[in-house]
This record gives C-alpha cells, structure tokens and sequence, in this order.
C-alpha cells in the first residue's frame, strides 16, 4: 500500500463522505452544496497526485492500475447523479441543470470500460486508462466542479459556460469510449 494506492484509497472514503453529505443535505443547510463541491475538488485532485507521484518515482502497481480508474469512475458517477437529483429534489430554478440523459450516456461508457478492464483481468491483463480517457476524466471533472461552483450562480452567461462544458465532456466521453472499444477489440472477441 504505497502512496499514490493510499490517496486512491482515501478517495474511495470521500466519495462516502460526499454521498453521506448530500444524504444529510437538510440538515446542513442551503451550503451543502459547495460542500459538496469542496469534497468533490479535493477528490479530483488526489487523483491528479496519485498518478503523477506514481509514475515519477516508480510505485505503478497492478493494484492501482486497476483501483485508480474504478475510483474515478465511482466519483464523476456518484456526483453526477447527485447533480442530476438536485434540481428535482432541491428545487433549483436554474434553466439549465444537469440533465438525466447526459448522466446515462457518461454511465454507458464507464460501464462498457469497466466491462472490458474485467474481461480483460480474466485473460490476466490489466488495461490502463488511455490519454483520450484521461482527457476526459478531467474535462468531465471540470465541468462537475464548474456546477457545483458556479451553475448555482444562475445568470445566461455561467448556463452558456456550463452547457458548452458538458458539450466538450460528453464528446470526449463518446469518443474515448469508441477508442477504448476500437483498441481493445480483440480482447472482446476473445471472450465471446
């Protein structure tokens, strides 16, 4: 349990503490949500740590390789389900929030991923995330912590802002999801 396995594990405990908060939002009031977003900014950020310490001194482990990803994964779905959740229970009047349909598609593709790194640990490989996958994971990370910041805020110019970042979130999402596909074929084949 080296360093950058110890910060994906701790961001493993802040998506709880993230769930936990917005379970409990009545109780800590009309904040919650940039409390929200605080955990959610620290979370992304160990992730940026974990694989830069990771791979600049050497500690790249077939446990990370595997656990990194899945806790990304676990964090941008968690938050964006409750992204998506806020504006029917919370009563938001923005005009735009996060729609159902943008969730479902990120969830797709986190699935689908997913699938193929289990496929593939079964033939005893791990597949690492690609740099289309990292890019991404970022662009969908900046933009959930765009909503949670600013989306509150409600004027034209920050719903422009936000719908042109979950534009550039979701084709990524698409597009990383097609490569990813594309360069693991043969392990799909394989298993079928």
């Amino acid at each position: 349990m080296n360093l950058p396995n110890k910060l994906t594990m701790s961001r493993m405990a802040l998506i709880i503490l993230f769930l936990m908060i917005y379970f409990l939002r009545s109780y800590v009031g009309s904040a919650y949500i940039y409390i929200l977003g605080a955990i959610f900014l620290v979370a992304s950020i160990t992730d940026f740590f974990d694989g830069y310490i990771a791979r600049k001194y050497n500690l790249v482990t077939t446990f990370g390789k595997f656990i990194d990803p899945l806790a990304d994964k676990l964090l941008v779905i968690s938050a964006l389900f409750v992204l998506s959740d806020i504006h029917a229970v919370s009563g938001f009047t923005l005009s735009f929030w996060m729609p159902f349909w943008v969730v479902l598609i990120i969830v797709v593709r986190e699935l689908m991923v997913t699938s193929i790194r289990l496929v593939a640990l079964g033939d005893g490989k791990i597949v690492a995330a690609s740099h289309l996958g990292k890019y991404k994971t970022f662009a969908t990370m900046t933009m959930i912590t765009y909503y949670f910041f600013l989306m509150p805020i409600d004027t034209s110019i920050i719903q422009y802002i936000g719908i042109a970042l979950v534009g550039i979130s979701l084709l990524l999402t698409i597009i990383s999801g097609i490569d990813y596909f594309v360069k693991n074929k043969s392990i799909i084949v394989k298993s079928i």
